[in-house]
């Protein structure tokens, strides 16, 4: 059993590590788990789950249990979900020779860092932590969860295919980022209480995982066209996407603006206006084509992640100042300084 190297673990969580085969053979098996899922972008994830926790808090009726398993399955299926796309891709033919997704980082199965039987232990493992805590919650929390459940599962195992191959993984990211993730934990949590004012305060954080998805896309739009994937900046061209990503971000700031305006939330929110000067240098990078050739100004080993990695370092810092606000104004909240009022007078 090779050392326990708490190293990679941070460089896995940070970034996506290209690592040789024979690094690959001398690091943990944690190590291997978080690189092959791809667990940077688990951050993402723990956001929602964490918006929808907050949000409970604000109802009075929070269970810290069920909001722990909550990220705990959230966090497992994603890791599912990348580890399916990985094997199907490669099953289908997708990611041979020099596709985008084999030069960005680790692709396990293309590589050769796991066999079949390794990555279908993988995916195997990932999947029954998450379910383990699906049935944990819908013991705790009853049927509802079971439908969450489901639709999760309808998407973790379609999204790869046919999904993303006909212009709905985009979509795709909309209702899992935010209903089901921001509302799902927010039922959970709350002990079994259903919200749709909360999913819809998911939506507008989910637009920002979209975005990233977008930015990935089309990073790789000509190799998607090629290969006959027509996800939606395939079917939208460059440009159109590029605009779209720059939308959806506007979007985020009109409607929390929105919410702060017609008295559904309090000023805390508008702490993502400190997001802004991030979203100026991501839009000037949208607003321009896509390069050809990798830039000097890009960090060394992100290439050919490109505008994907704008929207993701955009994405995070927005994120984390939108769950920022939200926990300034439960502070507030629960010391008396403010009624609370958030995705309850809608």
């Amino acid at each position: 059993m090779n050392a326990i190297d708490f190293a990679m673990w941070g460089r896995a969580l940070k970034t996506i590590p290209r690592i040789s085969k024979e690094e690959w053979m001398r690091v943990d098996i944690v190590s291997k788990w978080l690189i092959a899922s791809r667990s940077a972008v688990f951050i993402m994830t723990v956001i929602a789950g964490a918006i929808g926790g907050i949000m409970a808090w604000y109802s009075g009726s929070f269970s810290g249990v069920n909001f722990l398993a909550a990220i705990i399955g959230l966090v497992f299926a994603h890791a599912s979900n990348n580890l399916l796309n990985d094997l199907i891709d490669s099953r289908k033919g997708i990611d041979k020779g020099n596709y985008y997704r084999s030069l960005y980082g680790p692709q396990t199965v293309e590589h050769g860092l796991l066999s079949k039987a390794g990555i279908y232990s993988y995916i195997g493992f990932s999947m029954l932590i998450a379910v383990l805590s699906g049935v944990f919650l819908i013991y705790q929390t009853g049927i509802v969860t079971l439908y969450l459940m489901l639709a999760g599962l309808f998407f973790l195992l379609f999204y790869t295919w046919p999904l993303k191959y006909i212009g709905l993984g985009e979509i795709t990211v909309v209702l899992v980022w935010g209903p089901l993730m921001v509302g799902g934990t927010y039922y959970v949590t709350s002990g079994g209480e259903w919200s749709w004012p909360v999913a819809i305060v998911g939506i507008i954080y989910a637009m920002g995982p979209t975005s990233v998805l977008f930015g990935k896309h089309t990073d790789k739009l000509k190799e998607d066209k090629a290969k006959r994937v027509f996800t939606l900046p395939v079917i939208l061209g460059e440009l159109n996407s590029r605009r779209t990503t720059i939308v959806l971000w506007l979007l985020q700031y009109i409607l929390v603006g929105w919410l702060i305006l017609s008295g559904k939330s309090v000023f805390a929110l508008a702490v993502v206006v400190f997001a802004i000067p991030k979203f100026i240098w991501a839009a000037k990078i949208f607003s321009k084509p896509r390069p050809e050739t990798e830039p000097d100004t890009l960090d060394k080993g992100v290439w050919p992640l490109y505008l994907s990695a704008h929207a993701f370092i955009y994405n995070k810092r927005f994120g984390l100042l939108f769950l920022l606000g939200l926990i300034i104004d439960l502070v507030l909240v629960k010391q008396g300084v403010l009624l609370c009022c958030l995705a309850y007078s809608f």
